[in-house]
């Protein structure tokens, strides 16, 4: 996509962590769609929010991760899909999708995209 980079979005550098979601059903992308971003806390195992962002017209939103700011740990993003679906007309069988990974180097970019249908959902470790 020949999309206009804004200042600072050339380089999307190091340690951030970028998501896209593509809604399967239609082909296209999942604008409009909640996503959290929370790390793992210890002691006591504490999920802590880092970010809330909705996803463009190009299903991506900006990074969750600025650079430099990603550390070693358990994280999870978190996609609010049934206000998405039903902002279309539809059920979800999943009421909300959550993404857990582990980041062990800070300093690589990581990309973790989402590809939805009201009965099923993919995630996978992108580039």
């Amino acid at each position: 996509s020949s999309l206009p980079q804004a200042d600072g979005m050339s380089e999307v550098g190091k340690g951030t962590l970028t998501t896209h979601v593509l809604n399967t059903a239609t082909g296209l992308p999942a604008a409009g769609l909640g996503v959290r971003l929370a790390q793992l806390q210890e002691p006591g195992l504490q999920w802590m929010e880092l970010a809330h962002r909705h996803t463009d017209a190009d299903g991506r939103c900006q990074p969750l991760l600025a650079p430099g700011q990603a550390k070693a740990g358990t994280y999870k993003l978190h996609f609010e899909t049934a206000e998405y679906w039903q902002g279309l007309g539809h059920t979800s069988f999943y009421p909300f999708v959550e993404v857990v990974f582990i980041i062990t180097d800070p300093a690589q970019k990581l990309h973790v995209p989402l590809l939805i249908s009201p009965y099923s959902y993919t995630t996978y470790r992108g580039s």
